[in-house]
């Protein structure tokens, strides 16, 4: 039974930081790039960045390029999220994600993605 989950999240202020992690199980994880996407309330889920599963190749998405990093730890089985300079509108909550395949865009299509966690709440006060 594959599982995936988040951990890190909660309640910062604008320009601070926060760090979230991915701990997967039930899956050769090695082998799966991961993808983070988020959902804010009344909103459809979006990507917000992904990895190889060699960690050479790693997505974001425009609006966190810059101030996101994605990294991924195969000898823990866990992928993180760095999360920098925060804003009010990153509130939402946060999904990490395992896909059996992706390359290029497709890593940007949440319907990649084979395996969902639970999800983390992140709010950024201004």
């Amino acid at each position: 039974q594959v599982q995936l989950v988040e951990s890190g999240g909660g309640l910062v202020q604008a320009g601070g930081s926060l760090r979230l992690s991915c701990a997967a199980s039930g899956l050769t994880f090695s082998t799966y790039p991961m993808g983070w996407f988020r959902q804010a309330p009344g909103k459809e889920r979006e990507f917000v960045a992904a990895i190889s599963w060699s960690s050479r190749v790693t997505y974001y998405a425009d609006s966190v390029k810059g101030r996101f990093t994605i990294s991924r730890d195969n000898n823990k089985n866990t992928v993180y999220l760095q999360m920098n300079s925060l804003k009010p509108e990153d509130t939402a909550v946060y999904y990490c994600a395992a896909a059996r395949a992706c390359s290029g865009y497709g890593c940007y299509d949440r319907n990649q993605y084979d395996y969902w966690g639970q999800g983390t709440q992140v709010t950024v006060s201004s």
